[in-house]
């Protein structure tokens, strides 16, 4: 890695899609990000007040999530700041968002139970493995994600798409289809 990946800011380079290596010197910021997102976590997983989780959502996001949106806590997320969520958005208990690539969910999606939208890995080479690749994911509007359905980094789900409960998405989701599986397939068209 160069001097000069290094001297980008982390936060950064991620959104861009750079392969964070263990020697990049701002790595330990993501650790630490991550414990105060969990901080902000902990205090709106335990409320039952929908504005509260909505007002700690915004904080957590550093965006203005609206009142048409809808979570049911709890839900986990590593960073928050690389979320962007829609209006008219449902998301049911106990989801999980690493968002460190990016996460874009547009209006009127809904999110069933224990999804998880993971916009980072690591490299399948086990000398690299430790490093992070981020990818963005993005789900479109109108989409529906069935409950336990994992959407891996780089992945769009299209307009109106629906995932089926236990699918495992590593490709791409076209406009008005229906995908099911491990991994994903589509299985119909809407």
């Amino acid at each position: 890695m160069s001097l000069n990946e290094n001297k980008e800011d982390i936060f950064v380079s991620l959104l861009k899609g750079k392969i964070i290596t263990p020697e990049n010197s701002q790595r330990y910021r993501l650790r630490e990000s991550s414990y105060n997102t969990k901080e902000l976590l902990t205090k709106m997983n335990n409320s039952s007040n929908p504005l509260e989780i909505r007002s700690i959502l915004s904080k957590i996001t550093a965006t203005s999530i609206t009142e048409s949106t809808e979570i049911f806590t709890p839900i986990y997320i590593n960073y928050g700041k690389n979320i962007k969520i829609g209006k008219n958005v449902f998301i049911n208990f106990n989801c999980t968002f690493l968002d460190l690539g990016g996460i874009i969910i547009e209006d009127n999606v809904l999110i069933a139970p224990n999804v998880s939208i993971l916009s980072e890995g690591h490299p399948t080479d086990p000398k690299l493995r430790s490093s992070l690749v981020p990818n963005r994911v993005h789900v479109k509007q109108n989409a529906w994600i069935g409950a336990n359905a994992v959407i891996l980094s780089g992945v769009t789900i299209g307009e109106n798409a629906i995932v089926a409960a236990g699918a495992v998405v590593s490709k791409d989701v076209p406009d008005n289809t229906v995908v099911g599986g491990v991994p994903a397939k589509i299985i119909k068209t809407l």
